[in-house]
């Protein structure tokens, strides 16, 4: 979808306004207010509950479509044809939409008023094919100067638009994502030399073992438990702080996901899979060896 403007562009991929609405009852309430046309929900896909779009020949603003919470705010149970006062403008409901997101995830989804209108044009949305989308641009623009010449035809593709709304998290999701890599790659690293170190140190004993009937599996597993005990017992300590820190990161959306025990305990096996990997080569290296060369000056 490709979002046409002609003025620059409000936060978000659909413009909205804050304003006061007046009830029947003359409650008053603060909304945020779209101006649409009748094409409008179908063109973004917002699905009805109850009544209908806009009638193509309804007056100017006369009519108004509520989303589900602005429905409870009100307070209303059957809006359908209930009057609404914005200022001088007074509006009928004709329909009820399931709630949208107007902005990120980070916020919770508030009440929205879609007013008919079809002078207050600022912004054009338009279906288009991803082929020949050169072609497709050009004669948008042709169109767009052809009916609004003194405007700048500013165009942006909505797709694009969302993700500018999370260009923060995504900037944060790359920066975790290098550090941990690196982490990973200084730990591996690490953890080779130590087991290389640790394997010299008891090359003697292996031989001896090996001398007295010990398999080549039997040397492996007593190399590389200990290096299993320290990976697990480093979990322990990482899971709790994780938690707090995830959790933490994950109130900065109105909407999340609850945090399982089971990512961590995948979390887990995935770090005592690489260390046991990197640990490994040197501890079949180590049980491979001649037991005769390391017991030769014994």
């Amino acid at each position: 979808m490709i979002e046409v403007s002609a003025h620059r562009y409000r936060t978000g991929v659909v413009a909205g306004w804050l304003r006061e609405i007046q009830t029947e009852t003359n409650v008053v309430h603060q909304i945020l207010f779209h101006f649409a046309d009748e094409d409008f929900l179908a063109t973004y896909g917002i699905d009805f509950i109850a009544g209908q779009t806009f009638h193509p020949d309804a007056m100017n603003g006369d009519q108004a479509i509520l989303t589900e919470t602005a429905v409870k705010m009100l307070g209303w149970k059957d809006p359908i044809g209930k009057q609404l006062t914005n200022g001088a403008e007074k509006m009928t409901v004709v329909g009820v939409v399931k709630d949208f997101h107007t902005q990120s995830l980070h916020g919770k989804i508030g009440p929205v008023l879609i007013q008919n209108s079809k002078r207050a044009f600022w912004h054009l949305s338009v279906h288009v094919k991803g082929e020949n989308l050169g072609e497709t641009l050009a004669l948008l623009e042709q169109s767009w100067k052809q009916f609004l010449p003194t405007q700048t035809f500013e165009f942006r593709f909505a797709d694009k638009a969302v993700n500018e709304l999370y260009l923060e998290d995504q900037r944060v999701g790359q920066l975790v994502g290098m550090f941990a890599g690196l982490a990973i790659v200084v730990a591996c690293l690490g953890l080779f030399g130590l087991a290389a170190f640790t394997a010299e140190q008891r090359t003697k004993e292996i031989g001896v073992r090996k001398v007295l009937g010990a398999s080549v599996r039997s040397v492996v597993f007593l190399l590389s438990k200990e290096f299993a005990k320290l990976v697990l017992i480093a979990n322990l300590i990482a899971w709790p702080v994780a938690y707090f820190v995830i959790g933490d990161w994950l109130q900065n959306f109105a909407y999340r996901v609850d945090l399982s025990w089971w990512v961590f305990v995948l979390g887990g096996l995935l770090a005592l899979l690489i260390a046991l990997l990197t640990v490994g080569y040197q501890a079949i290296r180590a049980a491979l060896a001649n037991p005769i060369e390391a017991l030769r000056y014994e």
